[in-house]
């Protein structure tokens, strides 16, 4: 009884790993698609809203979930702070949030980089670095889902059988 229970938790145990890994890949590009929304959303409230950064930013974290929405509020919230630059306010956020996220080291990049550009330009130019910033997420997302597709269900089915397999040879 004993032994039966043992398998059944390394079985559990192994394919929740493998649920877990798996799950990451489609929170990536959830995350992603979330990304582009809020920075279409900027876009908008730039061009057409004439709001504030701080107030752009803080109606674009409402509207989302987190951890997105999260970089959003904190960025309205350093942007609020005396002595801060717009770049420096984007890179606390952005560094602060990312640990939370699923996203990988080319999103760093590219929201790192789209950050030294914003609040430095007039309306048409930082439409430009948006729509830039947009169409390298874009491609990202694109990675993403492949990458999902192509890995997804392997990792779910490599979670169970690498318990399958330990059971076995624990037995």
């Amino acid at each position: 009884m004993i032994k039966i229970t043992g398998a059944l938790m390394i079985l559990l145990a192994t394919s929740w790993i493998g649920f877990e890994l798996s799950r990451r890949y489609a929170e990536r590009s959830s995350q992603l698609r979330l990304l582009r929304s809020a920075l279409q959303s900027l876009e908008a409230e730039i061009m057409y809203g004439h709001a504030p950064l701080h107030e752009a930013s803080r109606r674009i974290a409402k509207q989302l979930r987190a951890p997105v929405s999260e970089l959003f509020a904190a960025f309205a919230g350093k942007l609020l702070q005396k002595d801060t630059t717009v770049k420096d306010a984007w890179e606390e956020s952005l560094s602060e949030v990312w640990k939370r996220t699923a996203l990988e080291k080319n999103e760093y990049e590219i929201l790192r980089q789209f950050g030294e550009t914003l609040g430095k330009h007039d309306k048409i130019q930082q439409q430009k670095q948006i729509i830039l910033a947009l169409t390298h997420l874009e491609r990202e997302e694109k990675e993403a889902r492949e990458k999902q597709a192509a890995y997804g269900k392997i990792m779910k089915s490599v979670g169970f059988l690498s318990g399958l397999l330990a059971v076995i040879l624990l037995l």
